[in-house]
């Protein structure tokens, strides 16, 4: 059993991990983390250091926010928990830290922007489609309650085809997570669109993360490496 401790635990993200690893049956969740308790008071724990303190997990999963990502995360790997981090926005030099961290051991480091596995395979469409027309451009569109903008997603997806691919960003209620890549060369368009109709989606991934981070040498980017070989 993997012992699995969940931070950001009464978030919406964090509330669908939780349930999520409850019912995997290789995996035990040993304590959840959140500054805010759940109405339910199923959070044990407002403390990063104290939960791990307590119920020594092997796993943290952190789905919280840019400004808080950082400080649980470090704290994560130099108590030596593997750490699979959802949580989008962190600052170039915040993941250089963590990224010597994770290299230096004993704990490894998974960082996905998206982890849904349509999300992923639309992200190796789109660099495959790159490299035979000439221009694209990004649209995503997420819930008006996000943070970060443009998505990490889109940065990745951007990051991963070739030559400059612009973002456009929209926040709006009703939204949960979805991108359009959209390609255009001589008489033609081609879009590859991905749709997060809700929160249940990106588990599937979560949970494969939980189980591949501890076997991953240093820092894993992306689900990529994990789906693909």
């Amino acid at each position: 059993m993997i012992r699995v401790m969940v931070t950001g635990a009464a978030g919406r993200m964090g509330r669908t991990v939780v349930d999520a690893v409850n019912a995997a049956p290789d995996m035990e969740l040993v304590a959840q983390v959140d500054p805010v308790l759940n109405a339910d008071g199923q959070v044990a724990f407002q403390s990063v250091a104290e939960a791990i303190g307590a119920t020594a997990p092997e796993v943290a999963v952190d789905f919280t926010q840019p400004h808080a990502a950082f400080g649980t995360v470090h704290t994560c790997l130099q108590a030596g928990v593997h750490a699979v981090v959802g949580t989008t926005g962190l600052a170039d030099e915040e993941m250089a830290t963590l990224t010597r961290l994770a290299e230096a051991g004993p704990a490894n480091l998974l960082v996905a922007p998206n982890f849904a596995v349509g999300a992923v395979l639309m992200m190796r469409f789109a660099a495959e489609a790159s490299l035979h027309m000439p221009r694209a451009e990004i649209i995503e569109l997420h819930h008006d309650a996000k943070v970060d903008a443009p998505s990490g997603t889109a940065v990745r997806t951007a990051g991963l085809m070739e030559g400059e691919v612009p973002i456009h960003s929209v926040r709006l209620p009703g939204l949960v997570a979805h991108q359009e890549v959209i390609l255009g060369g001589t008489g033609e368009t081609l879009t590859i669109r991905h749709d997060s109709l809700s929160r249940e989606c990106f588990m599937p991934g979560v949970l494969m993360a939980v189980r591949a981070v501890t076997e991953r040498r240093g820092v894993t980017l992306g689900l990529e490496s994990i789906l693909f070989g």
